[in-house]
């Protein structure tokens, strides 16, 4: 009796040590956040900052115009790395509000300011340029990672289409008053 006792004290003492050392690290939980267009969003050794969108109904001109399934989407953006050492920025997705996604394209021909879709960025330098997508007009948040895709974080990004009145050459015979 006295033998199981002490397998029985052995196994509860082993228990108690296993589960302690699940516990808490002491790191406070990341909590997921959603940020508008211009904030700095620091995650892990990398800080983006979203600066603007532009739609697009086709990219380059002629017959050698790309034209989208749907719209293209550039969003201007830089991403900074703080580290000393070369790190790979993530690639970017979309999100509507009734949870479609759309993943960042691949292919940047004729996009101005490519960011490229492939990023490798040297220590205490930066990507910065359009990150390039195919989706409808619609409100999103765009969904960005860490170095790791440990850690995540949105940015809203309003529906809105901005156009430039294009000049238009005066009427003849009227006089400007």
């Amino acid at each position: 009796m006295r033998q199981f006792r002490f397998v029985f004290l052995l196994a509860a003492v082993a228990a108690a040590s296993l589960l302690s050392s699940c516990g808490d690290s002491g790191e406070k939980p990341f909590t997921v956040r959603t940020y508008n267009l211009g904030e700095r969003i620091t995650l892990g050794h990398i800080v983006y900052v979203v600066f603007e969108t532009q739609w697009l109904t086709h990219i380059g001109e002629g017959t050698d115009a790309r034209i989208p399934q749907h719209r293209f989407f550039l969003v201007r953006l830089s991403a900074l790395n703080s580290l000393s050492t070369e790190i790979v920025v993530p690639n970017f997705s979309i999100e509507d509000d009734s949870g479609n996604t759309y993943p960042e394209l691949s292919g940047g021909e004729g996009v101005p300011q490519y960011i490229g879709y492939l990023r490798s960025v040297k220590g205490v330098d930066s990507a910065q340029g359009n990150a390039l997508f195919d989706a409808p007009p619609r409100h999103y948040k765009m969904k960005l990672t860490d170095e790791t895709g440990e850690k995540t974080a949105y940015v809203d990004i309003p529906l809105s289409f901005v156009s430039e009145s294009p000049d238009v050459p005066p009427v003849p015979g009227k006089d400007k008053k």
